[in-house]
């Protein structure tokens, strides 16, 4: 009798099966099933670009385009590349929070390099003066929570800190149980990015803690909606108390130098800033997305567009994967060694367009045009945080050795009038 019973798709999620006998039941207990919006969703809050007739149709792959039509994108790319600061300056710093766990022989080569990275973007932070007291550390992409994790360590001695960590997905192995001081609070934000309304998660209401929006490897669009949540959503909020997101604003129609933000209405003492730092390790430029992408008035000011965007975002791989296959094969063994924290090259040999391009540019070529076309979109975001009131740096905070994709994005208050550190 129990073979008679037919077994059928689940509607909520395919992946899995259920007795069709039994479909209402498991509708109802079903882990894939809607769940209850968090008081802090606010649907596309953070979401950008709401003028569909902006967004491109579906573009034809790189590997379908002319050679003409390839030079005619890298000569477009060079012309608004000109005159950026495209050499960065190195940052690589360290912590002594890390200093016991790089020491440890236990820890295995995939394990140094990301304890490498996380002392380097600490080392930054206190640089920056941000690791102090009566904070709330907004981590973004957070997965397991270990970037937070390494901040509280180096907090030891300080009170009145928050932790909120955002992570779209369910995580497993999380590090939040292993946190040994009593005074720190973490708390998980289980939300799109997209959604995130900062002003309404309920410790912030509540206490009105300057915020420190960090990230490690926030992958593509999501440091776009980072930024977004951060400097838009969250600091209107704060001062209009709107639940609507802020109306686009393009301060550099005004004027080319922003040293503050000159409404009248907002607060003019930068102690009461709601954001007092960002510090995010950027990556996989390849998934960044026009429609979310803070930089457009930018790339429109250069006489770009979402076409461009589109071609430009796709070549940004070649300046991880090279073309070429030992580099593949090693990125492919790290990866599967590492906890998934580390986003390296993910695009085909067709998307990234390399096989049109074999015989044409050298690896080397392809390689320092995709560099340039990661430091024009990373460039969208500095001008974006400059109009928003803020101070914001590219640097090299490791070596390409221990991270392909080792950019950091530093943003103050500008002029920062940060507190100095209490450790």
């Amino acid at each position: 009798e129990q073979n008679d019973r037919k077994r059928i798709p689940c509607p909520l999620d395919p992946k899995h099966t259920v007795y069709e006998d039994q479909l209402q039941k498991h509708l109802k207990k079903c882990n894939s099933r809607e769940k209850p919006k968090p008081v802090y969703f606010v649907q596309d809050i953070n979401a950008g670009l709401k003028d569909v007739a902006e967004i491109p149709e579906k573009q034809v792959p790189l590997s379908s385009l002319s050679i003409e039509e390839l030079q005619n994108l890298i000569v477009k790319l060079k012309k608004a590349s000109n005159g950026l600061e495209l050499h960065l300056k190195e940052q690589i710093l360290s912590h002594q929070a890390l200093q016991e766990a790089l020491n440890d022989p236990k820890n295995g080569e995939s394990a140094f390099k990301h304890l490498k990275q996380q002392a380097s973007i600490l080392g930054n932070m206190e640089k920056l003066h941000l690791l102090g007291p009566g904070r709330c550390f907004v981590e973004f992409g957070a997965g397991r929570g270990k970037l937070s994790h390494w901040v509280d360590v180096a907090l030891e001695n300080v009170e009145s800190v928050q932790f909120l960590l955002v992570e779209r997905a369910t995580t497993r192995f999380k590090v939040d149980g292993k946190h040994k001081r009593t005074d720190s609070v973490f708390e998980r934000l289980q939300v799109d990015i997209q959604h995130l309304c900062l002003n309404k998660v309920p410790i912030l209401e509540k206490k009105k803690l300057p915020v420190v929006g960090i990230g490690k490897h926030l992958c593509g669009a999501a440091t776009d909606l980072a930024l977004r949540c951060l400097v838009e959503s969250y600091t209107t909020c704060c001062d209009g108390e709107d639940e609507e997101p802020a109306p686009k604003r393009c301060r550099a129609a005004q004027t080319e130098v922003a040293p503050h933000k000159p409404d009248g209405n907002e607060s003019t003492t930068e102690e009461h800033k709601p954001v007092a730092g960002i510090v995010i390790a950027l990556c996989c430029h390849h998934k960044c997305d026009w429609t979310h992408y803070v930089g457009r008035d930018f790339f429109k000011s250069v006489g770009l567009g979402p076409v461009e965007f589109h071609y430009f975002q796709r070549m940004s791989s070649w300046a991880t994967c090279g073309m070429q296959e030992t580099t593949s094969k090693a990125s492919t063994s790290e990866d599967q060694t590492n906890d998934t924290e580390e986003h390296e090259q993910t695009l085909s040999r067709t998307e990234s367009g390399s096989d049109t391009l074999q015989g044409i540019l050298s690896v080397e070529e392809r390689k320092e045009i995709g560099c340039l076309c990661k430091r024009l979109i990373d460039h969208g975001r500095i001008e974006y945080l400059q109009q928003q009131g803020y101070k914001a740096v590219l640097q090299y905070y490791t070596e390409p050795a221990v991270s392909l994709e080792n950019v950091l994005l530093t943003a103050v208050p500008n002029p920062s009038l940060i507190p100095e550190p209490t450790i």
